[in-house]
């Protein structure tokens, strides 16, 4: 009988979606229960988040004034505690949120994690991406351990909010926590528009945009389309854009529903990041660029002709 544990991933008191998607994901173990457990200096209004989530079977909450900020060392002491109460499985989303906390616990609880589950088999049988998603694998836990894993959430849909809310309960986590790790600052810019993890459209420039003051006219499109903003790996490598922005194997897996590649080449670190989007157009001038080949719809010719064509298009 599975019983899940599912760490919610959350920023400035708000629940972050990524864990309405491992909600999706454990949903497919067809366990006897889901919990969720909301660490924070102040889980009240989060908790109340995570308890509308349909499937949730109870909140759990760990308030603590070393919980204001996610910091790995603090959480991951008290997430294997909460772990042992009785939990076969404990799911965090395959964020950085995740992939900096979940070693940690499997490390504490003495077992191998499992990353970026994309696919429920059974209780212990997973599937995964390997060699920068250019292979799936099968891969088979022990049945006899609590399984540790990340959830690949451009895999899975958000689970929608159900009819009632799930019970809050408070956790006391007797749990001794290191003092050798500190919370300095958070380096985050500050926009309006839509978070690049969870956006349902998402417009990227490549290095074919040709500079930072040049990439003014991504930002003037997604605007329009009511999009987030991201970029490739070469776009951030060329200081057009700051890292948080990059999509691709070694910075944001996403799955919007729509996906505009500007003056991406569509190398396969960058196409690992995507392959999970709704619809991709792709406006290049190289019309043999790799992009074209997973392309929904391929614009060929000069991004800075075709980019105000769309726009006015699109009603400016």
């Amino acid at each position: 009988m599975a019983k899940v544990l599912i760490i919610a991933e959350h920023l400035n008191g708000k629940l972050n979606s990524s864990t309405a998607r491992c909600v999706t994901c454990a949903r497919d173990l067809k366990p006897d229960s889901i919990d969720t457990l909301v660490l924070a200096d102040a889980p009240d209004a989060i908790a109340a988040e995570a308890a509308k989530i349909d499937g949730v079977s109870r909140v759990l909450t760990a308030a603590n004034p070393a919980n204001a900020h996610a910091l790995a060392a603090a959480y991951a002491p008290q997430i294997a505690a909460a772990a042992k109460s009785g939990y076969t499985h404990v799911f965090a989303p395959s964020t950085t949120f995740g992939k900096d906390i979940m070693p940690r616990v499997a490390a504490l609880l003495g077992v191998a994690q499992v990353s970026d589950i994309m696919k429920v088999i059974d209780t212990h049988t997973f599937q995964r991406p390997i060699y920068a998603g250019n292979a799936i694998v099968t891969v088979a836990a022990p049945a006899d351990q609590t399984l540790v894993a990340t959830v690949r959430t451009a895999s899975y849909a958000a689970t929608a909010n159900g009819a009632s809310a799930a019970p809050v309960e408070a956790l006391n986590l007797a749990v001794e926590l290191p003092g050798d790790t500190r919370f300095v600052g958070l380096a985050q810019d500050k926009t309006d528009r839509p978070d690049l993890q969870g956006a349902s459209r998402v417009v990227s420039g490549g290095r074919g945009v040709g500079s930072a003051e040049n990439f003014a006219v991504i930002f003037k499109l997604a605007d329009k389309l009511g999009a987030a903003v991201g970029a490739s790996r070469a776009a951030v490598d060329a200081g057009y854009v700051p890292s948080d922005l990059q999509v691709g194997q070694t910075g944001k897996i996403i799955a919007p529903e729509l996906y505009v590649a500007v003056g991406i080449s569509g190398a396969i670190q960058h196409l690992t990041g995507i392959k999970d989007a709704g619809t991709i157009v792709a406006i290049n001038k190289d019309g043999e660029a790799p992009i074209f080949e997973i392309a929904d719809f391929g614009l060929v010719g000069d991004l800075f002709k075709i980019i105000p064509e769309l726009e006015q298009a699109l009603g400016g």
